[in-house]
């Protein structure tokens, strides 16, 4: 058995009613000093994606900061506010003339996981691309198959039927199927984006959407004349447990 968390939609520098990004960063700092206090241990921490709100340097100048401050360093995927040639210099040391798909796989002790760029440059929607999932087909024959593994990205591949985000959620879904298909060593995907929890299921595999820390997005039957993102809840992150029964169960927490 392993547990880790997952956190998502941290929209550093997001600028809420003229704030200069203090909200947004008192949020994740709220959250990182939260695990980082936890009485025991995780076996990782996942970050699922915009991670900045404009995709500038400052910004994951500040993400790295932060993650090292609280001395909690995520596993990351990019999302659709954040750009690849900034994400990849400031977060990943490497070069900011990249802009190719920033794609990770990190092998644990107990599990791998396969964190996936679903960015489209300049678009709000979402789509692995023909490199990523040749990426992700290899990665998975590569990974071992007596421990589970999990793909990751921003951008939830099915409708989950909120009033925001299913139009620009990911698409060419059933390409993703067929790859995670042919390894069944995937336990589950997991993605953000939707800023509200939700789980479901893809190609027979369970899918968790983790809650937004920066707002949480209400149900078209929530929604009053505020709109439809709330930005006075206080933020959530889901925890994950694999068990020996290979049944994966998650609980949502909020962040004081």
């Amino acid at each position: 058995m392993f547990a880790f968390a997952q956190l998502s939609d941290i929209h550093l520098g997001q600028d809420r009613e003229g704030d200069g990004g203090t909200r947004a960063r008192e949020r994740t700092e709220r959250v990182l000093a939260g695990l980082a206090a936890l009485p025991g241990s995780l076996d990782a921490v996942l970050l699922t994606g915009d991670i900045a709100d404009h995709g500038e340097e400052a910004e994951y100048a500040l993400a790295a900061k932060l993650f090292a401050d609280h001395g909690v360093l995520p596993l990351i995927c990019p999302g659709n506010h954040d750009a690849r040639g900034p994400y990849r210099a400031k977060l990943l040391g490497g070069d900011a003339a990249d802009r190719s798909p920033v794609n990770q796989a990190h092998h644990l002790l107990a599990a791998t996981f396969l964190m996936c760029d679903s960015s489209v440059p300049g678009k709000g929607h979402g789509s692995l691309d023909d490199a990523t999932l040749a990426w992700l087909d290899q990665a998975l024959a590569g990974a071992p198959r007596d421990t589970p593994a999990f793909v990751c990205f921003h951008h939830p591949p099915v409708p989950l039927h909120g009033q925001y985000v299913d139009p620009i959620r990911q698409f060419g879904q059933e390409r993703l199927a067929a790859v995670v298909g042919r390894h069944p060593q995937v336990a589950g995907l997991l993605c953000g984006h939707s800023h509200t929890p939700a789980v479901t299921t893809f190609a027979g595999l369970p899918l968790v959407a983790a809650p937004g820390v920066v707002s949480t997005l209400k149900m078209p039957w929530e929604d009053e004349a505020g709109g439809p993102v709330d930005y006075e809840l206080p933020p959530l992150i889901a925890y994950h447990v694999y068990d020996d029964e290979r049944r994966l169960t998650t609980h949502f927490r909020v962040v004081r």
